[in-house]
């Protein structure tokens, strides 16, 4: 089976704070924290009101998922549609 994952990134709340998300099909995988600055810039708080609420556990539970599938993009060479949207290192 030939097989691409689509992947997305989005604004949301972490524990409080506003980072940004990926997700592999939906499901979260990683985050970046982002500065102060950008958390309050009335664009990205509007986005990440509208999103869900995630916390450090409910992240953890999804990562080990992905894991377990052998499906978590930054550990497996997974097809995906637009690996333009991967994490970045600076």
């Amino acid at each position: 089976m030939n097989l691409e994952y689509i992947l997305t990134q989005g604004y949301v709340f972490l524990e409080g704070s506003v980072v940004r998300m990926y997700f592999v099909q939906g499901i979260p995988y990683t985050f970046d924290e982002l500065p102060k600055i950008i958390q309050d810039h009335p664009s990205i708080q509007t986005e990440a009101l509208k999103g869900h609420d995630w916390d450090m556990d409910m992240l953890y539970t999804w990562s080990s998922y992905l894991m377990e599938e052998e499906l978590h993009p930054l550990v497996f060479d997974i097809k995906v549609d637009n690996p333009e949207l991967l994490p970045q290192d600076d």
